[in-house]
């Protein structure tokens, strides 16, 4: 899946950029340029750019040779010039990368600026930094095409990234549902999901697909299972056995992050099914269309009864409880999820 950088720029403060999804798109396409800038928070995306980037610069035969790397705490303007100055053997040029490029940036943006507008011919120059403010000269010298923003894409748009990263990376298809339920389970860095996508091609064998039951074996060592028997107990009203097998599954070291994926894989095709008999399909098909197990649909529609209109406030206390999670909250995480196990189990009122 692509997507496209603003090509458009109608704040001369605030430059453009391509982003990191994008850039690997093209990259196959793609020629050396002098400069490039990887910025933002996702470490796998600037590790996939700089693939590339070895790629293009050194060729599909590179033998590292023509790879140089520095710190960015200790990397001086003169070792780094120097080395781009300097054509590797047998290459036609050289890719010189400085990581946490942060301190160097600040300490050396005069000759940066300088270098920017006469760059060496037989070197391609990676700064590697946490932040880039756009305003500044250095930003706005170098070319949107190669300031490439390394940035996740939205976490709705995540499980097509895992399916379309699991095809063409290991030639494995990844079904719909089991890429949500590894999003949920997993979270959002993308490093963490490429290595589960990793580990579940290797673990299906010959098979050509993964399975929800695969992600949930594999990747949530039966974690969904655990928490259904929570939602069982929910479902009866029972807060006290409901909070007590809670405190069994944080106390054994589960996260609980990836508890509340648990938690909000099961909830989404509650709220699925409820919305779907709403407009009149029922029941049974409904809970079918969510893709409810057979087995767990009879608990399912315990569960409908027992949060009645509430289940349409499902939504607002998974997003709510999951902010505080990351920090929305002074309250410890334990808390916090015993919290939202109580408004789950509490009877709906008549």
């Amino acid at each position: 899946m692509a997507y496209e950088y603003r090509a458009a720029n109608p704040d001369p403060d605030r430059a453009t950029y391509m982003d990191s999804l994008t850039f690997l798109d093209r990259a196959a396409k793609a020629k050396p340029q002098p400069v490039y800038v990887l910025h933002g928070e996702e470490h796998f995306l600037k590790r996939q750019v700089v693939a590339a980037l070895r790629k293009i610069v050194l060729g599909a035969e590179d033998d590292s040779f023509g790879l140089s790397t520095f710190a960015g705490d200790k990397a001086t303007f003169a070792a780094v010039r120097n080395e781009l100055s300097t054509l590797p053997f047998l290459a036609p040029r050289r890719l010189v990368v400085v990581e946490g490029a942060d301190p160097f940036v600040q300490e050396e943006r005069p000759k940066l600026e300088k270098y920017v507008a006469e760059s060496a011919a037989t070197g391609v120059l990676v700064l590697e930094v946490k932040s880039w403010p756009a305003n500044t000269k250095l930003a706005k010298l170098v070319p949107e095409n190669t300031t490439i923003h390394c940035k996740p894409p939205p976490t709705h748009d995540l499980p097509q990234w895992c399916a379309g990263r699991c095809a063409t990376q290991y030639g494995k298809q990844l079904a719909g549902p089991a890429a949500r339920l590894l999003v949920d389970l997993v979270g959002t860095e993308m490093g963490q999901l490429d290595q589960e996508l990793n580990k579940l091609a290797t673990y299906i064998g010959e098979a050509s697909r993964i399975e929800t039951a695969d992600v949930d074996q594999l990747v949530g060592d039966s974690r969904a299972e655990k928490t259904f028997e929570i939602f069982v107990l929910i479902g009866n009203g029972e807060t006290g056995k409901a909070l007590t097998m809670l405190d069994r599954l944080l106390d054994q070291g589960e996260d609980p992050l990836k508890l509340l994926g648990a938690f909000s894989w099961q909830l989404r095709r509650l709220v699925q099914a409820s919305r779907l008999q709403q407009q009149k399909m029922p029941l049974a098909e409904a809970l079918e269309k969510a893709g409810v197990p057979h087995f767990a649909r009879r608990n399912a529609e315990q569960q409908l009864r027992h949060y009645g209109p509430r289940v349409n406030r499902l939504y607002d206390w998974l997003l709510q409880t999951d902010q505080q999670l990351k920090g929305g909250s002074q309250l410890p995480p334990r808390t916090v999820l015993e919290q939202f196990v109580i408004k789950l189990a509490r009877t709906a009122p008549r």
